[in-house]
């Protein structure tokens, strides 16, 4: 299982959001690179970046600071957050992402989120973001009108390499994961599972560990990790020992 710290950048800034508010931000760090770096430098084997810039406005806002990521971190990144064309989607990973998260374009553009699939095979995959088991889109503004099981045959056909599920209602409020939402999930599909929304503490990896064997990959951190109710230290070494442990 692995521990991703979540780097999410809105306005030059390194913040969280409650809920996916744009009206409801902390201000972590002033650059994202130093912050991404720093988990780094603490043992992170991923990063996970946001453009929260891009996912509300759709289009690509921070490409030189997640390409400068990219080049400084020494460690993969996946990254999210208005990409929602093929030549971002390629522009991306030529600046050095590993693999890309689709939100929108794989709910209201299915024709378009299989060519990107099969243009970058093993590079994309899917941000599943529920409310109530409710989708949605447009960086979490607008339902769409789907749940999970609706969507997940279709992604899964396109030829998405992974998923990753956020309960919205829990992301950024430090209140513990959605252990049925997830379960339920991992059994429904063999794509790898990360579950991002409420990991608050070590307990919630704890409880998370049974669905390694299941198909899940790992678990993001925003807010626990920056705030230190989750210590990160503890984390990547509960995490890096089940992975030697499997």
């Amino acid at each position: 299982m692995i521990l991703f710290p979540a780097v999410d950048i809105k306005d030059g800034r390194c913040v969280r959001l409650e809920q996916g508010r744009a009206d409801a931000v902390t201000v972590f760090g002033e650059d994202p690179a130093e912050s991404a770096l720093s988990w780094v430098r603490q043992g992170a084997q991923w990063l996970h970046v946001v453009d929260l810039d891009g996912a509300f406005s759709g289009l690509p806002r921070n490409f030189e600071l997640v390409k400068r990521i990219c080049a400084e971190a020494g460690v993969p990144v996946q990254l999210g957050g208005g990409i929602r064309d093929l030549d971002t989607a390629k522009a991306y990973v030529e600046a050095g992402v590993t693999r890309l998260i689709i939100g929108t374009i794989a709910l209201e553009q299915p024709e378009l989120f299989a060519s990107m699939c099969a243009q970058l095979p093993g590079k994309v995959g899917v941000s599943l973001d529920a409310v109530g088991g409710q989708l949605k889109s447009r960086g979490w503004v607008a339902d769409a009108g789907m749940t999970v099981m609706d969507v997940l045959p279709r992604i899964e056909a396109a030829g998405a390499a992974f998923i990753i599920y956020t309960d919205i209602a829990r992301d950024g409020m430090q209140s513990g994961v959605n252990l049925p939402a997830l379960a339920a999930l991992c059994e429904a599909t063999k794509l790898p599972v990360v579950a991002a929304g409420g990991v608050t503490n070590l307990d919630d990896l704890k409880n998370l560990a049974p669905l390694a064997s299941k198909g899940l990959q790992g678990a993001i951190s925003g807010r626990a990790i920056y705030a230190g109710t989750l210590d990160f230290a503890q984390g990547l070494a509960f995490t890096k020992g089940l992975q030697q442990a499997a």
